[in-house]
C-alpha cells in the first residue's frame, strides 16, 4: 500500500471535519447517529477523525439526505 502524501492527508482531514459537522447538524450524538444508520460507533468515530473513502461519503450523504456534490461544495474544501 502506498503512503499518503500531504494532499491526501489534507483531503482526508477535510472529509472528517465535514462529516462531523454534518452529523452534528442532525442533532444526534455519534452513538445515536451510528445506531440509527446501522453502523458501529467506532466506524463513525474513525470517519469523523481520520476521514473516509468516497464510497463511505456517498453512503453517508444518502443517510443524511444530501448529494455528494453538496458534501464537497463547502468552504472547508475551497483553496488550500
Amino acid at each position: 500500500m502506498r503512503k499518503l502524501d500531504k494532499d491526501d492527508i489534507d483531503i482526508k482531514n477535510k472529509i472528517a471535519v465535514r462529516m462531523k459537522a454534518l452529523r452534528g447538524k442532525t442533532g444526534k450524538h455519534m452513538s445515536a447517529f451510528a445506531s440509527e444508520t446501522d453502523k458501529d460507533k467506532q466506524s463513525q468515530y474513525r470517519w469523523e477523525t481520520k476521514g473516509a473513502s468516497i464510497l463511505t461519503v456517498n453512503k453517508f450523504c444518502k443517510e443524511i439526505g444530501i448529494s455528494v456534490f453538496d458534501f464537497f461544495n463547502d468552504p472547508v474544501f475551497k483553496g488550500k
